[in-house]
């Protein structure tokens, strides 16, 4: 992939589009496509074929979907599928029909099966039932796995997908319902500060041990990828270390400077016990990840207050 290539970021304003524009800005690639939802929505099939025949992208970054923490997606089941199926499909085949010469397939750890042995491989997809909170998100995932894997099948295409572990970073969703754990955690611990709380309360016991990696670090693997990786199995894209929830928000609060204390409301669920992605393959072509979860928290809190400022 050259710097003066025609590129196309799909979902380039949210967390991983928008990171994925960072990178390929700062790497020095100057023909980059973008477009807000409210200019091209991709659930339709006509406006996405219109717009890969007028713009004729030659790479892909397809890192636009439906998101959103586990209760947006156990309440909006059918929107968390549908969608998502158009979304990819659209972009998928319009890029075959446009000759595109690469595009990759963002997915998500949760494609994974609820009991799958730990750290989670890539030949453990579809080897057991899904966890069934997420499950129309993560059917939807597989779905563009196997999208790309056909279209290369019958058609030859070179397309590839990814998996990456737990995100967060820059352009993070915060809302008080529909986040992930660590902007949900930032939110709570700054809410604390301000409103001079005693304590931070948290759901479960804090031992289920989760991986987080910075979404600047996927950025700068997906360009790794789409540059040394043409195989047709699916991908994972993580860090290898992995904390406690108890341990993460120690590191949060310490970050943000709440000097209350944290309490753990056992009586909720704790989910997963354990979620940490077997990466080896990544590790083993040489790309490893650089910013550290304390390092990472830090800008991702520096970006959190940013946004409130403009908000």
């Amino acid at each position: 992939m050259e710097k003066r290539n025609k590129i196309f970021i799909a979902g380039h304003r949210g967390l991983v589009g928008s990171a994925l524009l960072r990178k390929l800005e700062k790497d020095g690639f100057t023909n980059i496509v973008t477009r807000t939802s409210f200019e091209l929505d991709l659930r339709n099939q006509q406006l996405v074929a219109d717009f890969f025949a007028m713009e004729k992208p030659e790479y892909v970054f397809l890192a636009a979907a439906k998101v959103g923490g586990i209760l947006a997606n156990n309440t909006f089941r059918a929107e968390f599928l549908y969608d998502n199926l158009l979304i990819e499909s659209n972009i998928i085949h319009s890029a075959y029909v446009n000759e595109v010469k690469k595009l990759l397939f963002l997915g998500s750890s949760c494609i994974y099966p609820k009991l799958a042995p730990q750290p989670l491989k890539e030949e453990y997809l579809l080897s057991g039932l899904l966890e069934h909170t997420n499950e129309p998100y993560a059917i939807a995932k597989i779905a563009g796995i196997k999208l790309n894997e056909a279209y290369r099948d019958q058609y030859g295409c070179n397309f590839i997908s990814a998996m990456p572990t737990n995100l967060y970073g820059q352009r993070d969703n915060y809302h008080p319902e529909n986040s992930h754990v660590v902007p949900a955690l930032i939110r709570k611990f700054y809410e604390a500060k301000i409103n001079k709380a005693a304590e931070v309360k948290i759901w479960g016991t804090g031992s289920p041990l989760r991986e987080f990696m910075h979404v600047d670090d996927l950025a700068d693997a997906s360009l790794f990828l789409m540059q040394h990786y043409d195989a047709k199995l699916f991908i994972n894209i993580g860090t290898g270390q992995e904390v406690t929830i108890k341990e993460l928000a120690l590191l949060v609060k310490n970050v943000i400077g709440f000097e209350g204390k944290i309490s753990f409301d056992t009586n909720k669920p704790d989910g997963t016990l354990r979620k940490l992605l077997d990466s080896s393959r990544l590790h083993a072509m040489g790309w490893k990840h650089k910013i550290s979860l304390q390092d990472g928290l830090k800008a991702a809190y520096r970006h959190f207050l940013t946004e409130l400022k403009t908000a």
